[in-house]
């Protein structure tokens, strides 16, 4: 790393280089029947330069041509891409505890006996297919630069979901467990799926008409998917952000906080750097309702003449080898705060109303503009606070900066998520559309 980083600095101004190792194993049972073993290995570097303000990128998977690597990434300075940032020099950072030496002691074995065991427990009390993922995950990443940053990192991360299907659909009731090491999951989260899902069984179909809905940790991503587009460093600089002068403005209910926080390292994936360097922190994007702040990379805070605030990492909404993508905007820490209320009684304050278990086409609708329009997979219909049965055919429409105005209330707990770590949140007031409108 260091003698490319010396070669990148003999034709550039500043150069930065980015290593990943991974191992990543992983097990898929459908309906209590081994699917797949899966085991990936993934090493390879990426190299960024700046020269006369230009920004060169390339990456290899095979470091022992560094010639190579150093022609393509003079080759494309050819697409004239602005870069007027610097790299950090990043010293001091906070000592987490991102690693379980456990983890690396893990096995295939051992992730299998898992997926058997929440199976049998589920089979013997739903008549619904149960799918289960189970997967292990270690990393080590590095990064230095000309600024005279290096720095490392390694991380372990052991996740399973757990899915049961509704019979002849896609529909599920399914809940995300994930640690730093592995876990059983506790019977409480399953005893939970297992009590919507058969409370659910029978198909209803109510009148559609507004109401209120509540929204499930694993749907949460249909709404922060619009605010964190909205508070993008790089839409924001293309003025595209219906929200760009909103800063200090009330936009949600005063229940709401939304956060990032990097520095948890009580969760699987802490950082202390992103993956340009620059130092996390815990970061408020909304606080009792107010716009506190929008998020940048190198790039972008330099373009918006703003402090980096480490944000910066390399991802895709769409999956994507991490060597090969290039840093940007982007929140990968995102929490909502708690609330007082239990899920059992968000439920009884529902005299009729919907739950959003799963969310189909949470891309639908002008996301900047903050509107959507989703399908329910599944929709639990309750009435009297209970539920009675699961609505097909069924659809929720809104905007994020009117339904987040009519929060009633906020659970008391909150869930990993592929998109964060969230509460359920119960809303008033949301357009529901049936086949019986």
């Amino acid at each position: 790393m260091h003698k490319l980083l010396e070669q990148a600095m003999a034709i550039s101004d500043q150069a930065e280089a980015f290593e990943c190792d991974s191992v990543t194993e992983s097990v898929i049972f459908d309906n209590g029947k081994l699917r797949d073993i899966d085991t990936k290995i993934q090493l390879g570097t990426s190299l960024r330069i700046i020269k006369d303000n230009k920004l060169g990128f390339a990456y290899t998977k095979n470091l022992r041509n560094r010639k190579e690597l150093l022609d393509n990434c003079l080759a494309s300075l050819k697409g004239r891409v602005e870069a007027k940032f610097d790299f950090p020099l990043t010293k001091a950072t906070p000592k987490l505890r991102t690693y379980s030496t456990s983890l690396s002691r893990l096995s295939n074995r051992n992730l299998v006996d898992e997926c058997k065991r929440i199976h049998e427990l589920i089979s013997s009390k739903v008549k619904g297919q149960c799918n289960i993922t189970a997967s292990d995950r270690i990393e080590k990443v590095r990064i230095i630069n000309s600024a005279g940053t290096d720095t490392k990192m390694r991380t372990s991360e052991y996740a399973i979901v757990v899915s049961i299907v509704y019979p002849n659909s896609y529909a599920a009731i399914h809940r995300i467990f994930a640690g730093k090491a592995f876990e059983k999951m506790q019977a409480k989260n399953l005893m939970m799926m297992i009590d919507l899902y058969n409370k659910s069984s029978r198909t209803v179909n109510p009148k559609g008409k507004r109401m209120k809905v509540l929204f499930m940790p694993e749907s949460m991503h249909t709404l922060t998917w619009r605010l964190q587009s909205a508070t993008n460093g790089a839409v924001v600089y293309e003025k595209q952000s219906p929200i760009s002068k909103k800063i200090g403005a009330r936009l949600f209910s005063t229940k709401l906080t939304i956060y990032n926080d990097p520095l948890n390292d009580r969760l699987p994936g802490a950082r202390s750097v992103d993956d340009e360097a620059t130092p996390c922190r815990h970061f408020t994007i909304v606080e009792n309702g107010v716009l506190k702040n929008f998020y940048y990379d190198l790039c972008y805070a330099q373009k918006n003449k703003v402090e980096p605030t480490g944000h910066g990492f390399k991802t895709a909404r769409w999956s994507g080898e991490t060597i090969a993508l290039k840093p940007s905007p982007s929140l990968q820490h995102l929490h909502i705060k708690t609330g007082e209320v239990s899920l059992e009684k968000l439920i009884k304050r529902m005299d009729q109303g919907i739950i959003v278990a799963g969310a189909l086409g949470a891309h639908s609708g002008n996301i900047l503009n903050g509107d959507f329009s989703i399908g329910l997979s599944p929709g639990l219909y309750v009435e009297n606070g209970e539920v009675i049965g699961q609505v097909k055919d069924a659809m929720i429409a809104g905007n994020i900066y009117e339904t987040m105005q009519r929060i009633i209330a906020i659970e008391n707990t909150a869930h990993i998520t592929h998109a964060g770590v969230f509460p359920a949140i119960l809303f008033d007031d949301v357009n529901v559309a049936t086949t019986n409108n």
